[in-house]
């Protein structure tokens, strides 16, 4: 479609620094006698240990016939298969070094996304590294004078996915509905009070309620908070009402707040609240 045909994939990194790199390093003494000696056309590094897997470092002077046509130098990282105890694939961000002996300097190349190493996929490559050709001239800087060359990886793991979030609602909640009476309203001094636990929507809450208000509602309201008995952080969707024993001219939507909400609950400042303008007096008398 023309919506995919829009999509950009990414575009690997081609830069430099001045650190080495930290996985594992091959230094020739001689580019050209190492091209001559190689077998099967590839030299294939000791092994090394990164990650708890064990890796080998290839290096195709010329190029591998079967990914390019040209020659340039071609670069691997094979994973050992026998190192992979888990099924799951190996998702690991490659780096490819090489040193330039004029700018002093380490070029290198690396995908923007972690590459996948499975038993069947154990090499991933970049087969056009740099041209051969630049390997035979000291003054590009990529052997010295004397035909030395250092090459390097770095390998770095990413963990595996096993964290997230799943968000999801339910309106038909058992128990939906608690219903807490605090008598004695005008006879209470303390700033706060806090209900008993009450379940529901598979999670534990109280209420907490303000008789002479709190945060903007301090001195003249009442304030009423819907609050995590764990102190947990969640997503509720509440109504808060205050009830009016007489004329069942109950509050539900008070001020600014919805009387209906999805709101994080946080602890302990805590909890969704429900400053409410009636006034003490009112709840007083």
């Amino acid at each position: 479609s023309q919506k995919h045909d829009n999509l950009k994939l990414p575009v690997p990194m081609r830069l430099w620094r001045e650190s080495p790199p930290t996985s594992y390093t091959v230094k020739f003494e001689s580019f050209k006698t190492m091209m001559e000696l190689v077998k099967d056309g590839y030299y294939e590094s000791r092994p090394f240990t990164v990650g708890g897997f064990n890796w080998t470092f290839i290096i195709y002077p010329t190029g591998n016939k079967k990914d390019t046509l040209n020659e340039f130098v071609s670069l691997y990282a094979r994973i050992d298969n026998s190192s992979i105890t888990d099924p799951q694939a190996v998702y690991a961000e490659i780096k490819f070094f090489v040193y330039n002996n004029v700018l002093k300097l380490y070029y290198y190349y690396q995908e923007t996304e972690p590459m996948r190493f499975h038993s069947f996929q154990p090499k991933r490559r970049v087969p056009e590294f740099l041209l051969t050709s630049w390997f035979k001239v000291p003054d590009l800087g990529y052997i010295t004078k004397g035909g030395e060359c250092v090459f390097g990886i770095d390998v770095f793991i990413a963990p595996p996915f096993n964290k997230w979030d799943v968000f999801s609602y339910d309106e038909n909640i058992t128990n939906p509905i608690f219903n807490w009476n605090l008598t004695g309203f005008s006879t209470l001094n303390l700033d706060s009070y806090t209900s008993e636990t009450f379940s529901s929507g598979g999670r534990n809450w109280v209420l907490k309620v303000y008789p002479n208000g709190n945060g903007v509602g301090m001195g003249n309201s009442l304030s009423l908070y819907l609050m995590s008995e764990s102190n947990e952080k969640d997503y509720v969707r509440a109504k808060l009402r205050v009830l009016n024993q007489i004329t069942s001219n109950h509050v539900e939507k008070l001020g600014r707040e919805l009387c209906t909400f999805l709101y994080l609950i946080t602890p302990p400042q805590d909890g969704r609240s429900y400053d409410s303008p009636i006034l003490t007096q009112r709840l007083s008398n």
